[in-house]
């Protein structure tokens, strides 16, 4: 089916006869830093479908061993004042802004994405390393809380950090996502074990690098690399904690794992994220902020939109002006801003891409823009695509899509487009537009997601470091980011102290329980006063 419109074609060179911009000696320090004595291993360029570098694998044993490495090494890391720890991670962020040229090419490299949507990855590190070395000192220091006996008993709590902690992160942002989820655990006095994804190993390679040079302690972070089913289950079995970001299927099997332990895990996992636009809403606005938010990193955003309910109202005019501005994105790839979408990562996103558009298509959906795989441009380019009439039984209405194809609906009126946005076993993240904020932050509130933006795609939510990021339902557990970010890591302990022992005798046990009971009142009396709850007379003795 031919698409009204379809993204811009690439006047650049293809990708395949671009050269790499990063040199053996860089690739042959950084895969010196795996924790691997097993076989090689190499992933495809997305760009060109050539092989990148080899990498070895981890054994069992060489996991097991990375995990002693560790455990030796983080007690006298967690003995260090709070804001030691927090000047080696300081550092580390000052390095990845001076290398961020060099980065953002390994990024590119691996991952095949634009140079836009790299950068705005790679900032998004240091802009959560300044928060959490910031926040740190305040949120791990002891607090005191109300005691029984206020007077005579001190109480406070305290944070041990955990131990060990296992940070399984995907291809998708390995900065972002990857590093993002080590630097509060660091923080926090932990040791770190990171699986480094079999696609994009080398720039979380990159980014232990450049931690060593800011004065990390070399076992205090190490990096294991292979399978997810060989690395994987030797990981669980060393850890304290997993921080896990993938697909509901897995995380699902590993929270299961860690349950069997009775270790901790934090689970960002799949999205269907909706879009509602009001009938209000300022469609101009609207349609560019469905283009970035539907296909941001070619649509591989586990906070990406993929589902857009309009009303009916503005639907046919919002659906043109959407498909205008799918049609003058740039597609291709360079080292550089001349592209806003690269290309999709792997032959399974391309895969599922074109498995949804032609089961859409073929059970009557029309392809309103884009639509296309690009081969002229390179493997695993795919145009943005927009969808219209999907219907329930086509796999794109239910199912996560990870590419670049977002479908769009009418809605009769706000209510409806609030059901269908919360008729998903996902609530990851989701985006409102109006005019009137007010109206859009109320609506916005009702929406089954961990995340909402009014009046932007994503990006807000994600960039306020200081406020919590995850799942609800079937899109995980726990948070990153917010105060719960860090202390996801770290176990409480409740310190209570008495100034003089004040054992109870046997004999004044009668006295003791007497005078607890007048204790308590009062505290009850002074909580209503607090409260205004008027006392119930019937009750009164």
């Amino acid at each position: 089916m031919t698409a009204t419109a379809s993204a811009a074609d690439s006047t650049t060179t293809p990708a395949a006869a671009l050269p790499p911009r990063v040199d053996d000696a860089l690739v042959a320090r950084l895969v010196g830093h795996v924790a691997g004595s097993g076989p090689q291993r190499r992933a495809t360029s997305p760009i060109t479908g050539d092989l990148l570098p080899a990498v070895p694998s981890s054994t069992p044993d060489d996991v097991a061993a990375a995990a002693a490495r560790g455990r030796a090494a983080q007690p006298e890391w967690a003995a260090r004042p709070v804001k030691e720890r927090a000047a080696v991670m300081v550092r580390f962020a000052r390095l990845v802004l001076a290398e961020r040229e060099r980065l953002l090419d390994l990024v590119q490299w691996e991952t095949g994405k634009s140079r836009i949507h790299a950068g705005i990855e790679l900032f998004g590190l240091p802009a959560i390393t300044a928060h959490y070395a910031s926040e740190a000192p305040r949120l791990l220091a002891p607090t005191k809380v109300a005691s029984g006996v206020p007077g005579l008993v001190r109480a406070e709590v305290r944070r041990q950090a955990k131990g060990l902690v296992g940070v399984i992160a995907p291809w998708n942002y390995p900065l972002f996502l990857a590093v993002g989820d080590v630097v509060p655990a660091l923080l926090a006095g932990n040791a770190v074990i990171s699986k480094a994804d079999s696609q994009a190993p080398l720039t979380l390679l990159a980014a232990r690098d450049l931690a060593l040079r800011a004065g990390l302690p070399a076992d205090l972070w190490q990096v294991v690399a292979g399978s997810g089913s060989s690395v994987g289950p030797a990981l669980l079995e060393v850890i304290d904690h997993l921080a896990f970001t993938g697909s509901t299927a897995t995380g699902r099997e590993l929270g299961a794992e860690c349950g069997r332990r009775l270790i901790g895990a934090s689970l960002e996992l799949g999205g269907k994220n909706p879009m509602i636009v009001r009938a209000d809403a300022d469609l101009d606005a609207a349609a560019l902020g469905a283009v970035q938010a539907a296909f941001s990193n070619a649509g591989q955003i586990c906070i990406g939109v993929e589902r857009i309910y309009v009303h009916h109202s503005v639907h046919d005019e919002f659906l043109r002006r959407l498909a205008d501005r799918v049609g003058a994105v740039t597609l291709g790839f360079d080292y550089d801003l001349r592209h806003e979408m690269g290309s999709l990562t792997n032959a399974d996103q391309l895969a599922a891409t074109r498995a949804h558009i032609d089961d859409a298509v073929a059970h009557g959906a029309r392809v309103v823009a884009g639509g296309r795989a690009r081969p002229d441009l390179g493997p695993l380019f795919h145009e943005p695509t927009v969808l219209s009439g999907i219907t329930p039984e086509m796999k794109v209405h239910s199912e996560e899509t990870f590419g670049p194809v977002v479908s769009v609906f009418p809605v009769a009126d706000d209510e409806e487009a609030l059901t269908l946005a919360n008729a998903t076993d996902y609530g990851l993240s989701a985006s409102v537009w109006s005019r009137d904020l007010a109206a859009g932050r109320a609506l916005a509130a009702r929406i089954h997601a961990g995340s909402v933006n009014v009046n932007d795609g994503y990006l807000s939510a994600i960039a306020a470091v200081a406020a919590p990021m995850g799942g609800m339902k079937q899109s995980g557990q726990g948070r990153r980011h917010g105060s719960e970010g860090l202390l996801r890591y770290t176990e409480t302990q409740t310190l209570a102290s008495q100034r003089t022992p004040m054992p109870y005798p046997a004999e004044r046990a009668g006295t003791y329980l007497t005078a607890m009971g007048l204790a308590m009142r009062g505290r009850l009396a002074a909580t209503s006063v607090r409260l205004k709850i008027r006392p119930d007379r019937r009750n009164r003795r």
